[in-house]
């Protein structure tokens, strides 16, 4: 109970009887922080334990860091326990994964010990509005361990500056392909761009490293330096709350995502021979002949680099209206597709298109993949979201942008646009750096926003034929 005597649980080891028997009580103390002192007498001196935020404070910024110190000893333990707000979900919101265990997990606050053990400062941020309870244990040399208590709470997040994941690809349960990349979509602009990629922990069973990468405000990015490894599982931990996105705009609650990265399949378009080529696991499968744009305008040239195919329907209206050619305009179009897999933003699809007698001859659409019908199904029924996808040849390059064409940047790109500027290795646990704030900060650094935002990735009408 706040302002009460915490009971100092005492040990001393290879001391007398005598010794053994001091029982030692203290006050929770005021001002710089909860502190105790252990038994006098006998050998060491005594250990004092002080921990910051002081028991009792109210509306503590939930950024700002937990810290124990040890005056004449060492920090033995530290235990953080949150409750209230979004601290009791007991399970991780609809489609996030993760269950109980994962949500308990990602709510316990981690830190660190300096070289000689005196002092542990949390790396982790709180959950905003929560009840905080700090146990510290310290020894001295002779042995003698004491503990000390602190409860505070934490300032809660104000509305219309609650950070919120609105979005994320893939989703919890999802199985992908070796190129697919983490997107996340926030519901706030992200000034404080480093402190968010440094809440982010994506840990993976085959090692791997990867970085951030922000496309504008509200959009963050996390891609590998190489394809995934195929058949594994990967796991993102989102340990938002607490997290100070912009001045006074707090992450709520902390969440996870699991999905599972599936069999490698590449597919490669060679436009000048119209031929596309399917590759499992290193191994050709497959040879379609195609048809891609004309290339009689550059909105219907075929864009070239490494794609990946992000969504697939089985049934498709393409209205040319979604890329700028209305209705009325002599080039306007409306189809019924069939078997349709998105490979960009601008209207890129592969689909079939049965009315195109020149497949494997010319290239005769307006910016799609056209291929038979048998073909088309074989490649919708056997494509995974994430699935690498590369044309070659034409005249049009695919945008960092348009779609998820994020494997355009080179890796030594990727990284400078990344706000650590450093590679966090995905079979570690930890980010490149802390997402808490030294008090004396105060204010954070304002990133610059990125590029500009990306269009809906999950825009349903097509523009090609």
């Amino acid at each position: 109970m706040k302002g009460s005597a915490f009971p100092m649980k005492t040990r001393r080891l290879g001391v007398g009887l005598a010794s053994l028997a001091l029982v030692v009580s203290a006050a929770a103390c005021t001002g710089e922080g909860a502190d105790a002192t252990g038994a006098e007498g006998g050998g060491s001196d005594p250990v004092k334990v002080q921990i910051a935020p002081e028991d009792g404070a109210k509306k503590v910024r939930p950024d700002l860091p937990v810290t124990v110190t040890a005056d004449n000893g060492e920090v033995k333990t530290v235990k953080i326990t949150q409750s209230g707000g979004a601290a009791d979900e007991k399970e991780s919101p609809e489609g996030e994964g993760g269950g109980k265990k994962a949500t308990a997990e990602l709510n316990d606050v981690k830190g660190s010990l300096n070289k000689d053990k005196t002092e542990w400062v949390s790396t982790q941020t709180l959950v905003p509005g929560a009840d905080i309870k700090v146990t510290a244990t310290a020894e001295n040399g002779d042995g003698e361990e004491t503990e000390v208590v602190s409860e505070f709470s934490a300032e809660a997040a104000t509305d219309g500056k609650k950070l919120e994941v609105q979005s994320n690809f893939p989703q919890s349960g999802e199985t992908v392909g070796v190129g697919m990349p983490v997107i996340v979509n926030f519901d706030l602009p992200v000034t404080n761009k480093l402190q968010v990629e440094n809440a982010i922990e994506v840990v993976s069973e085959e090692p791997a490293e990867g970085a951030w990468n922000w496309f504008g405000d509200k959009m963050a990015v996390f891609r590998p330096s190489e394809y995934w490894k195929p058949e594994q599982k990967v796991h993102v931990n989102m340990r938002l709350a607490g997290v100070q996105a912009a001045d006074g705009v707090y992450g709520v609650k902390n969440q996870r995502l699991d999905f599972e990265v599936g069999r490698e399949q590449i597919t490669t378009i060679d436009d000048k021979s119209h031929q596309m080529v399917v590759e499992r696991d290193g191994k050709e499968i497959k040879d379609f002949p195609i048809s891609n744009g004309d290339a009689s305008t550059l909105k219907y040239t075929t864009t070239s680099g490494v794609h990946l195919t992000m969504e697939k329907y089985a049934h498709l209206v393409m209205d040319s209206a979604t890329v700028g050619v209305p209705k009325g305009h002599p080039d306007y179009y409306k189809l019924d597709v069939n078997w349709a897999v998105r490979f960009s933003n601008s209207g890129e699809f592969t689909h079939a298109a049965p009315w195109n007698g020149s497949l494997g001859q010319a290239n005769m659409s307006h910016g799609c993949t056209n291929m038979s019908t048998a073909d088309a199904k074989w490649f919708h029924d056997e494509s995974l979201m994430g699935d690498p996808f590369i044309v070659e040849g034409t005249k049009r390059e695919l945008e960092v942008d348009n779609g998820w064409g994020y494997w355009q940047r080179s890796w030594d790109e990727w990284l400078e646009h990344s706000k650590t500027g450093k590679a966090d290795k995905t079979d570690d646990e930890g980010t490149p750096g802390a997402s808490t704030s030294k008090p004396e900060n105060g204010e954070k650094e304002n990133a610059e926003s990125g590029e500009k935002d990306q269009k809906d990735d999950k825009e349903s009408a097509g523009a090609g034929n």
